[in-house]
């Protein structure tokens, strides 16, 4: 077990978490970001370990000066972080690295080797964008219903495999979703995937800052066979993710991008291509990112993820509970506090007689609440979740063609990070209630094109916190 005292004190990890930020009213207030779904802020290690890294900050990967070769070994060192932290096996796994998860995802879409025999992709309903359209441009998909209350239907799953069974070369799915914050059962699915001879991948982008991830060895017929994660949700804001997978995958077929760094000689009329990783890392690669990464995971390590789960179940049965008092309020998922440990924090919710736009922006302008509203870039779980009709469905779809959003269907999504408080979950209670009562400026104004709402007559001054300006600049006083 960590050492860590309390799980109040997560937060004296974090960097920028009690900024104050300036509200509609005059009044200056420390941020409350339950917006964490989206991306996390930083780790103090990180930021630490990267302004460390700087003063050794070079080329990597042949270059013969020292810092040349320093910053070559702590960028490899990196990957076998990264594939500890997903129980992946060096002899038979490797590591790629891109910009994000999704990034991660695409490549292996344009890697995997489908076969006329074998070429249909099965997901779900419930996928992130990032986990359903790669799909649909590589190969033949076909998607797994839900539930009624957004879970996946797992007699539809055992359905729709041994249909395809023959035909079905990968299984796509979630680990956890963005919108919901449900929890599938990976390695079960991977057991039934492996039965009919295809492969499983598990989009962990939201899953791995929240729960333990275990690829398992392949004699084990729950393991993964490839997994997708991303800094940027890791509390490492560096821009970087990572693709662990079977190595085979990666040695054979064409390259989705080429350059630098992915071959081993080239000749006028003759390319000899690297060994992955490196022949699937056209380019630098982006090593600070990758460092970031490391960091973060090293100290998600030393708290202790079984740590991390205690604290998020504590503020997402402590969330629900609150939230159930709040007058014409609607929550999507799994309602129930005592079940909090089987799920991520990550509450979906709308208020009667309220846009979720209007909601979003009332709460971070006038109570400094960071939210998100809208789709979550998962367009046909938000419609499943939201049971609209395929009428109603394709009359929101035309209004947005048109360019108007104003009514676009959607919701509001309070999620939260391992620094968020039972405090923050007070204040996003007490702002919703006052709301109901109409406690806030009424002077809003919609933009159809984006469906935001903007308070009139009132802007931020962002260069008084932030600008890219001469007085970052040391000038030459010589």
């Amino acid at each position: 077990m960590s050492s860590f005292p309390s799980t109040r004190n997560y937060a004296s990890l974090f960097t920028g978490v009690d900024v104050n930020i300036p509200l509609l009213n005059g009044n200056q207030k420390s941020y409350v970001n339950l917006d964490n779904a989206a991306s996390t802020p930083p780790f103090k290690v990180v930021q630490e370990t990267i302004n460390h890294f700087l003063d050794y900050y070079s080329s990597v990967h042949r270059g013969t000066g020292f810092k040349s070769q320093l910053s070559t070994h702590a960028f490899e060192e990196t990957r076998k972080t990264v594939m500890r932290f997903v129980g992946a096996d060096p002899h038979i796994h490797t590591c790629l690295f891109g910009k994000n998860a999704t990034e991660a995802i695409n490549k292996l879409a344009h890697r995997f080797p489908f076969t006329p025999e074998r070429n249909i992709v099965l997901t779900s309903g419930m996928e992130h964008h990032s986990n359903d359209l790669p799909w649909r441009a590589a190969t033949q998909t076909v998607h797994v219903n839900l539930t009624d209350d957004g879970r996946l239907d797992e007699s539809d799953f055992d359905a729709k495999l041994d249909k395809y069974a023959d035909r079905v070369a990968l299984v796509s799915i979630t680990g956890a979703s963005n919108v919901t914050g449900y929890l599938n059962p990976i390695h079960n699915l991977a057991e039934k995937t492996h039965g009919v001879g295809a492969q499983i991948a598990v989009d962990c982008a939201q899953l791995a800052p929240h729960r333990k991830i275990d690829m398992r060895p392949l004699n084990d017929p729950t393991h993964l066979d490839y997994v997708a994660i991303s800094a940027h949700k890791l509390y490492a804001p560096f821009g970087t993710g990572a693709l662990i997978g079977l190595r085979e995958t990666f040695e054979h077929g064409d390259l989705d991008m080429m350059g630098g760094g992915t071959v081993e000689i080239v000749t006028l009329n003759d390319v000899v291509w690297a060994d992955p990783p490196e022949r699937e890392e056209a380019g630098s690669p982006n090593t600070v990112g990758a460092i970031a990464l490391a960091a973060a995971i090293n100290q998600l390590e030393a708290i202790g993820m079984e740590n991390v789960v205690s604290h998020e179940a504590d503020l997402t049965a402590y969330t629900l509970t609150l939230l159930s008092t709040v007058p014409g309020l609607h929550l999507y998922g799994d309602v129930d506090p005592h079940h909090a440990k089987d799920r991520l924090g990550v509450i979906p919710f709308n208020l009667a007689n309220h846009s979720h736009f209007q909601v979003a922006a009332i709460l971070g302008y006038e109570y400094g609440i960071g939210v998100r509203s809208g789709c979550f870039c998962a367009h046909p779980y938000i419609l499943h979740l939201l049971g609209l009709s395929p009428d109603e469905a394709q009359t929101a779809r035309s209004k947005i063609i048109a360019g108007d959003k104003s009514d676009m269907p959607g919701m509001v999504r309070a999620s939260f990070g391992l620094y968020n408080t039972r405090g923050d979950v007070e204040t996003l209670v007490e702002a919703l209630t006052a709301i109901t009562r109409g406690e806030y400026h009424r002077e809003y104004i919609q933009d159809p094109a984006s469906g935001e709402f903007t308070p009139v007559g009132w802007k931020p001054d962002f260069d008084v916190y932030f600008s890219l300006n001469n007085s970052y600049i040391k000038k030459n006083d010589t």
